[in-house]
């Protein structure tokens, strides 16, 4: 008797919980949400002319496909093989497959000193160097931010310092013929300040601003 009572109140315990903890409690919250910050509780979504083009709060790359023959070039995973495109500021280095994919959020989890770390590193501060150094002479990868030279914990940040920002806008202000004044002038336009006031490092969203870019040009991605 004493157990198929324990069994009843398990089992009545159990979907109550559940009612309240795994129903309940979160229609009240998106609820809440969705009324007192609908864009947040959304993904900060952006739309371009009623089309979806990102989110504010998810880094995206801004690449061209490699071409050769007519046909697109695909790695050794099948995924299409891709370089930056000069027109636009490009994220951090990503350490998802394939690189700023939203669906697999994830960073190398190798150690400072790990060999594999130094050789990423190493990788990343080149790849930069080739993209910037032709606009930014003098450049040197004591120069890199380390915001280039290093993944994010997630993979798929939105936002680069503001000295990356400024480096790269030699190489925006060149190749969109644009003057580099008006270029800066966005980059100040779109960096947050620190969180609160004091925590973390101010950061330009690289989605908006790449944005701005083509309404003041007449361009799209």
């Amino acid at each position: 008797m004493a157990l198929k009572r324990d069994i009843v109140t398990s089992a009545i315990g159990i979907i109550v919980l559940t009612l309240i903890c795994g129903i309940l409690y979160p229609l009240v919250i998106t609820g809440i949400s969705q009324v007192a910050f609908p864009g947040n509780a959304d993904g900060q979504l952006v739309y371009v002319g009623g089309k979806l083009v990102g989110s504010k709060i998810i880094g995206q790359n801004f690449t061209l496909q490699v071409i050769k023959n007519g046909k697109a070039v695909l790695d050794k995973n099948g995924n299409p093989v891709t370089i930056p495109d000069p027109r636009y500021f490009q994220i951090r280095p990503s350490a998802t497959v394939p690189p700023a994919n939203a669906a697999s959020t994830a960073f190398s989890n190798l150690g400072p000193n790990n060999v594999a770390t130094e050789q990423a590193i190493a990788a990343n501060i080149k790849a930069y160097l080739q993209l910037e150094g032709p606009h930014n002479p003098g450049l040197t990868a004591a120069n890199v931010p380390v915001d280039a030279a290093n993944t994010s914990a997630s993979g798929i940040d939105p936002d680069i310092s503001v000295a990356n920002a400024r480096i790269q806008a030699n190489r925006i202000a060149a190749v969109r013929h644009l003057p580099l004044s008006t270029v800066k002038r966005l980059i100040s336009q779109y960096t947050s300040g620190r969180g609160l006031g004091f925590s973390g490092e101010p950061g330009v969203n690289v989605l908006e601003l790449n944005l701005a870019l083509d309404r003041l040009t007449g361009a799209h991605a």
